[in-house]
């Protein structure tokens, strides 16, 4: 019988330090889970750095995963977030072929999602959008037809909604 695979968020607070990036990334790679999106930084502790993996698997699997994370040396917090009590964020920068005939067409598209033109070459332009995951896919469909040259996205970044912060959140979880 086959599980149900959904999409999940999490957010991973560190200590900002060698090597811990790639311990948390190969406890995923053991496990056989490609990570659908990573995104790494420093957080507002500067001895402190959040890393957001967006992977998709089986709930049980990932709950086994969230514990093992938990146990590895300098993570200090392992916490899921859901779509509707986060805010999640992602960077595109997309270079699609445009020409004098098109590129009033791609700017509208482009203005609708309030996507800003980087650079404009006579063969090409290339804009930055910043929105959730749904957004970033409905410009793509729109644009996907003038042809994309070079795509590159940050992956996801996310926060909780509400004024707590993620190491107080899991926090009280953990209780």
């Amino acid at each position: 019988m086959d599980q149900k695979k959904d999409s999940y968020t999490l957010a991973i607070l560190v200590y900002n330090r060698p090597s811990v990036l790639m311990r948390v990334v190969a406890l995923f790679a053991r496990r056989g889970y490609n990570i659908d999106s990573l995104s790494v930084g420093e957080t507002e502790s500067p001895e402190r750095s959040r890393i957001t993996i967006v992977v998709t698997g089986d709930r049980q699997i990932v709950e086994q995963i969230i514990r093992q994370v938990g146990k590895l040396v300098d993570v200090i917090k392992v916490h899921e977030m859901t779509r509707n009590g986060s805010l999640q964020r992602e960077l595109m920068l997309v270079k699609l072929h445009s020409d004098n005939s098109t590129r009033m067409e791609i700017a509208g598209i482009g203005e609708m999602f309030k996507a800003k033109i980087l650079d404009v070459t006579p063969e090409t332009v290339t804009m930055q959008l910043t929105g959730s995951l749904d957004k970033l896919e409905s410009f793509l469909q729109l644009v996907r037809p003038y042809g994309i040259v070079e795509l590159v996205r940050t992956g996801i970044t996310a926060l909780e909604r509400g004024s707590r912060p993620i190491s107080e959140i899991a926090s009280d979880e953990e209780g």
